[in-house]
């Protein structure tokens, strides 16, 4: 027999954190670590001191809520995802595996029931990107791919550390940044963030592994000049070498594969005026694809044309690959009761590699993962746009709390 959370609980939950940083359109401006993060953490601290749990800071700032097993030598299974958004973006984007987590440790409680495993609930720190980079800094520092100190410097577009805001916010803890004893299993709820599972008419996802991608930026750097008088052929353009490459970076995802995708997410033109010539361009780019080997071809492609383009255009050219990123295969056996737990609860599902980076990608090289996926309608997100009925959003959750049950009850592990 399984469970079945609160309905009722779980959305008004999902209600409550989403007023913390809420924007007038319905969405979440909540920045790692700003103001409204440190609110959030602290309703989140909240939360996990009313269910009793042991709580534990690290020195990343990654949250954690212990709640003891039946037995004392049972490694720890780890749940959870992010509360931090992107500065436009939906509601349900991190926060659902983190509230679905709090619920599935809120029915154990109701119920009186002791899982031979503890449980962990986790938010991760930074998992967006969007304020400090790398994207998924806190469980990347926590899994060994990410040094901490490197990662203390890094800043926002205002010069802040990572550090200083971290203190500022009053969460940096005092708890090691890596695993201090073996795990037994990692699982993570999400919604998708594209349009297959709605597309297919099922109701969850069960997600085999995540895609390799790489993400940089490049400068490119002319002549500023007035636009009237000077001539065509004499011109240092650094925007016409950026916007030749720009075309490219649409172009090379088609000459690849058909899960490949690639693009250009930021430009920045200096003077940037009507009447000059730009001197200056920077734009960043990212590659996604299930093969890891090409990925390196996309890399290779973008930086061949990036090269000719400034030669074509007589600019000087930087470019640095700011994120690298495997592709991942989640644990067979978390699949596998994944799969189950939905057929259990009647719900259908299908079988998927996720598009998008996760907290999840990380715990991979730590532990046994697992993911499940909730629909996301018109398969939007990072935008107030970003919707996924309640229904949908406890189905997915049902599904992963008794995911979380069959393992945390299973004597044999």
């Amino acid at each position: 027999m399984g469970i079945s959370i609160d309905y009722d609980r779980f959305v008004e939950t999902m209600q409550e954190q989403a007023k913390i940083g809420a924007t007038p359109e319905g969405g979440l401006n909540r920045l790692a670590l700003s103001d409204p993060d440190k609110a959030v953490r602290d309703w989140f601290v909240d939360q996990l001191i009313d269910e009793g749990l042991e709580i534990r800071i690290d020195a990343i700032g990654n949250v954690f809520g212990r709640r003891s097993g039946s037995h004392p030598n049972a490694a720890p299974i780890l749940l959870g995802s992010h509360l931090d958004s992107q500065p436009n973006g939906g509601i349900y984007d991190g926060a659902l595996g983190v509230i679905a987590a709090l619920e599935f440790i809120r029915t154990l409680n109701d119920e009186g029931i002791k899982t031979h495993h503890p449980i962990e609930i986790v938010n991760w720190t930074n998992e967006e990107g969007s304020r400090f980079q790398p994207a998924m800094q806190g469980s990347g520092v926590w899994a060994g791919t990410h040094d901490i100190d490197i990662q203390y410097e890094k800043s926002d577009e205002e010069g802040n550390t990572l550090e200083e805001e971290l203190e500022r916010i009053g969460y940096k803890g005092d708890a090691p940044t890596e695993p201090q004893e073996d795990y037994e299993s990692y699982l993570e709820l999400h919604v998708e963030q594209g349009p297959c599972l709605e597309n297919e008419g099922v109701d969850v996802g069960v997600v085999t592994g995540v895609v390799g991608f790489t993400w940089g930026e490049m400068n490119f750097t002319g002549e500023s000049d007035h636009s009237g008088p000077t001539p065509m052929d004499s011109r240092s353009d650094a925007l016409v070498a950026a916007a030749n490459v720009i075309s490219q970076i649409q172009r090379i995802p088609g000459m690849l594969g058909e899960r490949t995708v690639g693009t250009v997410g930021e430009i920045k033109s200096h003077p940037n005026s009507v009447n000059i010539v730009p001197g200056e361009t920077m734009i960043t780019w990212g590659f996604r694809d299930p093969d890891d080997d090409i990925v390196q071809k996309a890399y290779e492609m973008v930086v061949s044309e990036a090269k000719h383009a400034a030669v074509r255009e007589g600019v000087e050219l930087e470019y640095s690959e700011t994120m690298r990123s495997s592709s991942v295969e989640f644990a067979d056996r978390c699949i596998n009761t994944a799969q189950s737990a939905a057929d259990e609860l009647g719900y259908t599902s299908t079988q998927l590699i996720s598009g998008a980076g996760h907290d999840a990608a990380h715990l991979a090289s730590v532990t046994d993962t697992g993911m499940i996926f909730a629909i996301s309608e018109d398969g939007k997100s990072h935008s107030p746009q970003e919707y996924t009925s309640w229904e949908d959003c406890y189905k997915a959750a049902n599904t992963f709390s008794n995911t979380a049950y069959q393992i945390a009850t299973n004597h044999s592990n």
